[in-house]
């Protein structure tokens, strides 16, 4: 069985969603899992409904959601043609949608929040299912809170895998017999209770290798609209080149320090498994793209990332006491409650350093939780990471910086810098 993803920029328009039936009537034969994202920036519109609403603005927040409404009908209308049951459908799900709106509450934004932008996934895997179905590729339509249960850390929910193993290997099973394509969505789960939940900001990824895992899945293919892996951002760098070879060391590692290629938690369950991950262009679907293995690879290009919109805190022991010991402990433990991860954290014999993302919210709960200590704060940074750099690429990024802060290792260099 093989595992396929499609993000959001692959389905944002009534021609890439054709391109999605091309790409999968085009696979050979057998078992074939698809997971399917949000339209592209139907999640940051579906954020703007919760942030409408919860802040007392419901008229604005139910504009936008028609908004959303009529963009995805507008493109069904197109799809499906003379199949009104399936314009129906998806109807259906915005009357959901939309009913479920004016329960919002300002009480759990976290939960609201998930609440609402769930639906995302709910939309656009009914239309890719629906479109398939019509093209002559029989896929059946799994919602995929049904089996992929998770706690209640909104937002940010883990996976209840021992839960979910028998879920899925019993749901999977099932559906196979009369047909050999699912379509599902990634990114969102449901807890015991029955409310929803998100797995994080491009949870589709680790959606897929969660499915690959439990299912012991041939393979997983991820389609982006890049050649596969590049060595860095080329929104953010020149002249970047695709890397054919990455073992999972290699991409974990640029995971962690904020490449947005991979989702962070994606590897590690296919690596347990020894499965391989494809990363394809779905606009140029004959290449080749990235192959990410158990092999290491022989040589590699310096790999970046940049992460923007960094806050760097300082914190000092008001005593002038060692920060190692319990001062270290309650620092970790501020953040941890926050649901917060360093970046990039430093010590000396008083202070320690942590650099974050921005987050306003999350930064006003470590500043009131942390009263026992002297705190600095300093925004608008951005974090440089090298992999496997080279002086003259350390001289090209950091030239006419100013930098905050610079750690170094035999192969990774990161820098904390203001333009």
């Amino acid at each position: 069985m093989q595992i396929h993803k499609f993000g959001g920029a692959s389905t944002n328009s009534v021609e890439r969603i054709r391109n999605v039936h091309s790409i999968v009537s085009s696979l050979p034969l057998g078992k074939k899992l698809i997971v399917v994202s949000a339209l592209g920036k139907t999640t940051n519109a579906l954020e703007k409904v919760v942030q409408f609403s919860v802040n007392g603005e419901k008229e604005k927040a139910m504009e936008e959601l028609n908004r959303i409404r009529t963009q995805h009908l507008n493109m069904g209308s197109e799809l499906f043609g003379s199949h009104k049951e399936c314009l129906e459908g998806l109807n259906a799900f915005f009357d959901e949608a939309t009913e479920n709106l004016k329960g919002l509450s300002n009480k759990n934004y976290n939960k609201s929040y998930d609440s609402m932008v769930h639906f995302g996934e709910l939309f656009s895997s009914f239309m890719v299912s629906s479109f398939l179905n019509i093209k002559g590729v029989r896929n059946v339509w799994l919602d995929v809170r049904k089996v992929l249960k998770t706690n209640d850390h909104f937002r940010e929910a883990g996976i209840l895998w021992d839960v979910c193993k028998p879920l899925i290997r019993d749901e999977i099973d099932n559906l196979f017999i009369d047909e050999s394509v699912i379509i599902t969505q990634g990114f969102i789960g449901k807890t015991l209770k029955g409310d929803d939940t998100t797995l994080g900001r491009e949870g589709s990824d680790f959606t897929a290798a969660i499915f690959a895992n439990i299912l012991h899945a041939e393979s997983v293919t991820i389609w982006k609209d890049v050649n596969g892996v590049m060595n860095a951002d080329p929104k953010q760098v020149k002249d970047t080149v695709p890397v054919s070879h990455l073992n999972y060391k290699e991409v974990i590692e640029m995971a962690y320090y904020g490449a947005q290629v991979i989702h962070p938690k994606t590897i590690k369950p296919l690596q347990n498994e020894s499965i391989p991950l494809f990363v394809r262009c779905f606009l140029q679907p004959d290449l080749q793209g990235t192959v990410i293995n158990g092999i290491a690879p022989e040589q590699l290009p310096p790999m970046i990332v940049f992460k923007k919109k960094q806050v760097l805190f300082s914190f000092q022991t008001s005593d002038f006491s060692f920060i190692e010991g319990k001062p270290s402990r309650e620092i970790k433990n501020i953040f941890a409650a926050a649901l917060v991860k360093g970046n990039l954290t430093q010590n000396t014999a008083i202070s320690m350093l942590i650099c974050i993302d921005e987050n306003e919210d999350k930064q006003n709960r470590i500043l009131s939780e942390s009263k026992n200590f002297i705190v600095s704060v300093e925004t608008g940074l951005t974090l440089l990471t090298i992999r496997h750099y080279t002086g003259e690429v350390i001289d090209t990024f950091t030239k006419g910086k100013q930098i905050i802060l610079e750690q170094r290792t035999k192969d990774t260099l990161q820098v904390l810098f203001r333009e």
